[in-house]
């Protein structure tokens, strides 16, 4: 069985730690869900962002999750490849040192890494997007280009894959990336 990594933190967007975290173990694959300062067994605070017609998307709280893993015990050797939810966590959890060091883990031994929304600022800071080709939340656009990638704009519900990266803008893009990283994990789907 495959294992999973996927980074989360205190409002991260609701729909992309849930949906990934419940459709990736449908497949057999073992989803490790950790946030820096936690452990397993505790809780995140998720928020629900939608696109009601404003300028920029609103946010309501979502669910609490309860993490399956505590992030001070992960092995990196053990994981297949690594999930980067989005929301408003990444701004924050982008500061650890410890999330670069595991970014840059998956980036440098061309594990596949999936990022969805604001999770390509957790990519941006660890400085892996140099020379890439990806997608982001528009609002991201700046960091990825101030980081030597190329931002490529697509709409909510694509992916866009470059070598073992997969990004998506938005959680619209789910059916997208979840495809593209399963793909990128080797795993086989009969449909």
């Amino acid at each position: 069985m495959k294992q999973i990594l996927m980074l989360a933190g205190d409002f991260s967007e609701d729909y992309e730690v849930i949906v990934p975290y419940q459709a990736l173990g449908m497949l057999g694959l073992q989803v490790d869900v950790v946030c820096p300062g936690k452990k397993a067994g505790d809780f995140l605070k998720t928020a629900i962002h939608d696109f009601e017609g404003d300028q920029t998307y609103t946010e309501k709280p979502g669910h609490l999750f309860r993490l399956t893993a505590s992030f001070a015990d992960v092995d990196l050797d053990n994981y297949a490849g690594l999930y980067l939810t989005g929301g408003r966590a990444p701004e924050y959890l982008r500061l650890d040192a410890s999330v670069l060091h595991l970014t840059r883990y998956f980036m440098g031994r061309s594990l596949p890494v999936a990022a969805i929304c604001h999770g390509v600022q957790i990519l941006t800071a660890a400085d892996v997007v140099r020379g890439r080709r990806l997608t982001a939340y528009p609002a991201v656009r700046p960091e990825v280009e101030m980081a030597g990638g190329t931002y490529v704009e697509v709409k909510p519900e694509d992916s866009v894959v470059d070598g073992n990266l997969a990004t998506s803008p938005a959680w619209p893009g789910h059916p997208a990336i979840l495809r593209d990283f399963v793909r990128l994990l080797g795993v086989s789907v009969l449909y």
